[in-house]
């Protein structure tokens, strides 16, 4: 269509050479109503094959807007924790949108300016070197003049393009924290602060923003200024070969118009220089999270784990969050929970719990040692296959929009309502459940922002209890729960899964009296390790904690 479209726009000056030459200037009607139902059709034509491209066009462009967002989308569900941890979300949601929209406009103006200017161009040129080689060289020269202006302007504004979207960047991950911590910027009426803060970073994409604007706003008037010197040229040096017989004056006419045509693309060129160049730094951005490596994936020969024991061993396990492992997390761990225990892990704040159980489910990858399931190191296991025997309530309650059936079953889509209904009585969520307008038909607010800490805990805990897996983690997932439901729940627990390896970590001992096996974590390294009545008489680390929240009496202190 494009081809089409410019032989149509590429006709019409020569039409209108023929119809002055040999229509006008011979007084010849017929001649010029031929030739002006041939300039008629042309443009005609020339029309509807524009509206074919523009919607062909654009149809495509959005469609490749679709597959790049879901590129990344894609990419970023492979991403570890490690991965997520050195993306911000406010970074990441700039790319998926915004940077997406840059390249998906380029992409659109590709397939209509970007083709059709450079064949206008070249068209243009040919035809008007044919008409007068003088003349035409000396457009040629004026032309090269106006794209090395585009180049410049397009090399200098790059840069410039880059910063804009890092500063929308960090106008984005004020926005995003902002949204997410509302009620905690309200309960300590940091409300003035935070907006002086997103007015100082809203500021800086403004003042960016129109410096790069200020700068791309100099090309066109240059371009439209040497391009007019241009046609001034033509007509005075065209002009005078007329007047000296040797030109005539269709071909003068036919000249202008082919000036004319070239004009226009490359105008529109100058135009678009500004989004090709926001494009460029777009692309980039875009290619920076599809060609990152997750730090956690499949090895080649992975094998898939059918069935599971739950037998979990931590062997001389060190981990850190930094590739060169120069602060270590976890030291030289050596842990083993037998299929059916209950392993509860305490620590102070920072003492590595949380990161050693993220091993289990590969959420990390040790830095040395090993951990394995039923004997097999978790990395010779495909991630699928692995997360499918684990159960996981993490520390951070995360419900999605949508009712507490959907949040309960979200781990099995296929559930039953009476199987979600048990893993909620287990979790003792079903009596509030019960108690909401709809029932386990409530639609939840964003991020569970309708339920309380406690009724958000109980339905994670029915949502990791559906899956029926071999592994359950418990990441401090009974803390805004009062101790009797608390108990409630253990008892829910050992009834529902007796052959299943528990991992709970609790702030609070009253939760881990009655674990197999409790393990004490101080700076990465395992002090402690037995049962309760074990560690009370031969760990100092314990009893300072036991003595600290339940004291010589065994009573819980206010």
């Amino acid at each position: 269509m494009l081809l089409c479209m410019t032989a149509t726009d590429l006709a019409v000056p020569r039409l209108l050479q023929q119809l002055v030459d040999q229509g006008i200037a011979r007084r010849d009607m017929l001649q010029v109503a031929q030739t002006a139902a041939i300039m008629i059709v042309a443009s005609t034509l020339g029309a509807l094959l524009t509206v074919g491209n523009t919607t062909l066009s654009v149809r495509v462009a959005h469609d490749y807007g679709k597959d790049l967002r879901s590129a990344l989308y894609r990419k970023v569900q492979t991403f570890s924790f490690g991965d997520l941890d050195r993306l911000q979300t406010g970074q990441l949601m700039v790319r998926l949108m915004s940077d997406v929209t840059q390249v998906q406009q380029v992409i659109q103006m590709s397939m209509r300016i970007l083709t059709r200017s450079p064949l206008l161009i070249i068209g243009s040129m040919l035809l008007m070197i044919g008409i007068s080689p003088r003349l035409g060289a000396m457009m040629l020269l004026l032309l090269f003049l106006t794209l090395g202006l585009v180049f410049i302007f397009t090399t200098q504004s790059r840069p410039l393009f880059s910063k804009v979207q890092r500063k929308l960047d960090a106008l984005n991950n004020i926005l995003q924290e902002n949204l997410a911590g509302v009620r905690v910027v309200k309960a300590f009426v940091r409300a003035a602060y935070e907006n002086e803060r997103f007015g100082r970073a809203n500021a800086e994409l403004t003042d960016q923003t129109i410096q790069v604007t200020q700068f791309m706003a100099v090309l066109i008037p240059t371009m439209m200024l040497v391009l007019n010197l241009g046609s001034v040229a033509v007509v005075w040096f065209g002009g005078q070969q007329v007047i000296a017989g040797q030109f005539t004056v269709g071909q003068i006419m036919a000249f202008v118009n082919y000036l004319s045509t070239i004009m226009f693309p490359v105008v529109m060129l100058g135009n678009v220089v500004a989004l090709l160049s926001a494009a460029q730094a777009s692309a980039q951005r875009i290619l920076e999270v599809l060609d990152i490596v997750p730090e956690v994936q499949n090895r080649p020969g992975a094998r898939t784990l059918a069935q599971c024991a739950g037998r979990v061993v931590f062997e001389d396990v060190c981990f850190s969050y930094n590739r060169d492992c120069s602060e270590p997390v976890l030291q030289h761990v050596n842990l083993v929970a037998e299929p059916g225990q209950t392993v509860a892990i305490l620590g102070a704040t920072g003492s590595g719990k949380s990161s050693l159980i993220g091993l289990i489910p590969r959420f990390y990858d040790v830095s040395e040692g090993r951990v394995t399931i039923d004997g097999i190191d978790v990395r010779d296991i495909t991630l699928e296959s692995l997360r499918s025997h684990i159960g996981i309530v993490l520390q951070e309650t995360v419900l999605f929009s949508g009712t507490i059936h959907d949040n309960i079953a979200y781990g099995r889509p296929d559930a039953t309502d009476e199987e979600v209904i048990a893993v909620a009585k287990m979790a003792q969520a079903h009596d509030f459940i019960l108690s909401l307008p709809q029932g386990y038909r409530t639609l939840v607010g964003e991020r569970g922002a309708t339920l309380s800490g406690g009724q958000k805990q109980r339905i994670a805990i029915a949502r990791a209890l559906l899956v029926r897996p071999r592994i359950l983690i418990l990441d401090d997932s009974t803390s805004s729960v009062d101790i009797k439901t608390e108990v409630q729940i253990q008892s829910g627990l050992e009834e529902f899964m007796r052959d299943c390896t528990i991992f709970i970590i609790a702030q609070r001992i009253s939760s881990v009296l009655q674990a197999d096996k409790i393990v004490v974590l101080d700076r990465g390294r395992i002090v402690a390790e037995g049962r309760h009545e074990e560690l009370l008489a031969s760990s100092p680390a314990y009893r300072e904690i036991y003595d600290s929240q339940l004291g010589n009496r065994g009573v819980l202190h206010d």
